[in-house]
């Protein structure tokens, strides 16, 4: 295995660069020593000099810096790594102003929330611990950590993110629900707020949603070809229950949007009910979940069955009182689309049984079992193919096939050198046909062989087949290859 060397920098020293003097001269402060600023500046590795004119650079540097700079060499792979990670790169076709470390600035979380939009990042982590504050970014699923605060200036963020979400700004002591607005050009950003009082101050984590559906297609989300024509023939039913299972994060909502989409014609009357409500789609009669007034899933679905709907979409089958409704909703005449949690599709009708649904109704009423994951892909700039020698599965895995060839990640400005770049579902469609609702209705949950005869993949297989075919890494299916 390849040594990785760790690069050490003190974070507070960020802020002696902004973004773009630190990409144009491509340099990195991590000390102080004396009265002089340390920078890491790049080393081609097939070259023996940094650049064709050190001193050149040095004496550049201080005049434009006014100050005594030390350089010292780093490989110019890592130095990418740690300019991606701290300090964003210019891009002159974009509208989004750079982020600096003016962490004073009243301008801080309109940069922060424009920065977290341009890089695709779903989640921002605002949070304090004892020495320092820092900002985090989830992209592709993975945080990646972005900026220093200064702990003085702390406070100041979190009021202002308080204040925009209508929160009280005096309560410390006890977690705050809130949702922004945020106005980007002629777009709007809906950003839910969550607020959560820590040892050594609040914990703020931004969750940004994308009101926009217009990119969102079934056919691109990762169902195979194999898989895709038994989901369709379920969702075109026009009655009964389709639920799509998997952990939080895991792309349910949009696979049950994508779905919507595909359903939502003229001649049929569409009604959700969500929370929150993450796309708008025109032509859809969307519902946002209150508890706090009593509009909860079950009593959203009573209502429902008064609007003489054809589809209904319930956000998430979460207590024993919602899934009768739905069951009774799909038992009279329509189709009924909603998320639910548990490991597998097979799991699924588990589930239901422990929520107290009779295995006769489970069985005639349930279309479509689904499971699904997201894997991250492999950055298609940086990936690299190496001979794979069967080894790095799990201890009781045994391969679906043998791979004489493997990629793995690498590490480029086009993917913030993590290797990775975008996400990808993977699925497992268990179609509940006659002999299964047998299966159901008779209580028998021992299903592996019956499911193996039909033909229906796994999430593990359907995983390994992403990574035989060189989309993702064996670390990224390794989780699903567990189960």
């Amino acid at each position: 295995m390849i040594e990785v060397k760790t690069y050490t920098h003190r974070p507070e020293l960020l802020h002696e660069l902004d973004n773009e003097t630190a990409w144009q001269y491509r340099i990195f402060p991590f000390d102080i020593k004396g009265t002089a600023l340390c920078l890491y500046i790049g080393q081609d590795e097939k070259s023996s000099d940094a650049h064709d004119d050190k001193q050149s650079l040095h004496d550049e540097l201080e005049i434009i810096l006014g100050r005594e700079v030390i350089l010292e060499i780093i490989s110019n792979n890592e130095l990418s790594k740690l300019l991606n990670q701290y300090y964003l790169k210019e891009n002159s076709s974009s509208s989004v102003e750079n982020l600096k470390h003016d962490n004073a600035s009243d301008n801080f979380l309109d940069k922060l929330i424009q920065e977290a939009k341009k890089l695709k990042s779903s989640d921002i982590h605002i949070e304090a611990f004892e020495q320092q504050c820092r900002v985090r970014i989830r992209i592709d699923g993975l945080l990646i950590e972005r900026y220093k605060v200064n702990l003085l200036e702390y406070p100041a963020i979190i009021n202002r993110i308080k204040i925009l979400a209508n929160l009280d700004i005096a309560e410390k002591r006890l977690p705050q629900d809130g949702r922004i607005t945020y106005k980007l050009g002629t777009s709007a950003i809906d950003i839910r707020v969550s607020i959560l009082p820590t040892l050594h101050g609040e914990k703020i984590v931004l969750r940004l949603l994308n009101n926009d559906a217009t990119n969102i297609d079934l056919l691109k989300l990762g169902l195979s070809e194999k898989d895709l024509k038994p989901y369709l023939d379920g969702v075109q039913r026009p009655n009964g229950i389709v639920l799509i299972s998997g952990p939080t994060g895991s792309g349910k909502t949009t696979t049950l949007y994508a779905t919507l989409k595909l359903l939502n014609k003229s001649t049929r009357n569409i009604l959700t009910i969500e929370d929150p409500i993450e796309y708008t789609l025109e032509g859809i009669n969307q519902v946002q979940l209150k508890e706090n007034i009593g509009l909860g899933f079950a009593s959203a679905l009573r209502t429902f069955l008064r609007q003489d709907p054809d589809v209904i979409m319930v956000g998430e089958i979460r207590d024993p009182e919602t899934a009768n409704m739905a069951i009774r909703a799909a038992m009279t005449g329509h189709l009924v689309l909603s998320t639910i949690h548990t490991n597998s599709a097979w799991g699924t009708v588990s589930r239901l049984l422990d929520m107290g649904i009779p295995s006769f109704l489970t069985s005639s009423t349930l279309n479509m079992s689904v499971a699904q994951r997201l894997v991250r892909l492999l950055c298609p700039h940086c990936k690299k193919s190496q001979p794979f020698n069967g080894s790095g599965y799990p201890g009781n895995f045994s391969p679906f096939y043998k791979l004489e060839t493997h990629f793995v990640s690498g590490g480029c400005d086009n993917c913030y050198n993590t290797g990775f770049s975008g996400r990808k579902a993977v699925y497992e469609v268990l179609p509940i046909d006659n002999e299964l609702a047998m299966l159901i209705k008779s209580g028998e949950m021992n299903a592996a062989s019956v499911l193996k005869a039909k033909g229906i993949k796994s999430l593990a297989e359907n995983a390994f087949d992403m990574f035989a075919a060189g989309e993702t890494s064996l670390e990224e299916i390794y989780p699903l290859l567990l189960n």
